[in-house]
């Protein structure tokens, strides 16, 4: 289908992007022994002692703005200009390679585009905040959508998110691991909390990760009234789980799912008979500061 890059086209030309429109623009640093790779998850690993509450899922934006943690974080993301994620050698290290650098453009475009109170008041930041990695422009959908989803593309518009002949294809992961909503943090309040995914124990964080946002908000199983309130995310992304286009339909499978991370015993039994009324939870914009 070639609605999905008419579609791309048409948003680029109403928020004036261009290839150019990226946040890593300027030369890169001279001096880079350690591999790309290595030096932007310890850039990465310096804001999160600088700002991160992991606790709590927030960011001290104020704070890391001024910080040489975030300077040098600046000058870290220059090397993805001419860096090739296709020399991760494992799907691991491409898939926390790839969670890490959204949360983190999504961190370093709040602070460029200098929100205050949600990203929201930036028409089109998702659209915006990018990158220039291997020398092609990723924005955050691109990341999310085309690489992180296997290229299953944007829940609001229909086709794979790159067309056939787009090279960013190549950058596609093979297949949508789920849990990788319970990772990716788009600055809101009803994001999951940042957290910074190391290859070698990506499938216990992200383990980890959905049982701290099942458990803490993102779905609320009341046994009485035979009712799930789920969060949003549930509902965008609900084929990921195995469930009907935009939460439309039998959602039965992504119930018995969600049973597996659901500390609660008799929502487990719920959950997993999967006879439960759905209602979704509005999702809260404000940001995560």
């Amino acid at each position: 289908m070639i609605l999905a890059p008419l579609a791309h086209r048409l948003i680029h030309w109403r928020y004036d992007i261009t290839s150019e429109s990226v946040l890593n623009s300027g030369p890169p640093p001279s001096n880079t022994p350690s591999p790309l790779a290595v030096e932007l998850k310890m850039a990465v690993n310096a804001m999160k002692t600088q700002a991160f509450d992991v606790e709590r899922g927030r960011v001290d934006y104020a704070a890391l703005r001024d910080s040489a943690a975030y300077a040098d974080y600046c000058l870290c993301s220059r090397r993805l200009q001419s860096f090739d994620p296709l020399q991760l050698r494992t799907h691991e290290e491409r898939l926390a390679f790839w969670i890490n650098l959204y949360n983190a453009l999504i961190v370093d475009a709040v602070i460029a585009f200098g929100v205050k109170r949600s990203v929201t008041e930036v028409p089109g930041f998702f659209w915006k905040a990018a990158y220039c990695i291997g020398g092609h422009r990723f924005c955050t959908f691109d990341v999310e959508n085309g690489v992180l989803r296997a290229n299953a593309g944007h829940p609001a518009i229909p086709g794979p998110h790159f067309g056939p002949s787009d090279p960013r294809r190549a950058y596609s992961l093979p297949v949508c691991d789920p849990r990788i909503h319970f990772a990716l943090v788009c600055a809101a309040r009803s994001c999951p909390p940042i957290a910074v995914y190391d290859a070698d124990n990506i499938a216990g964080q992200l383990e980890s990760a959905a049982r701290t946002f099942v458990n803490g908000g993102g779905a609320e199983v009341d046994v009485v009234r035979g009712e799930a309130r789920l969060s949003s995310i549930f509902q965008w992304y609900a084929p990921d789980f195995g469930g009907p286009s935009l939460g439309w339909g039998d959602m039965r499978l992504v119930l018995r799912r969600l049973s597996r991370w659901v500390a609660d015993e008799s929502a487990i039994q719920r959950l997993a008979a999967g006879d439960l009324k759905i209602k979704y939870l509005p999702y809260d914009w404000a940001l995560n500061a």
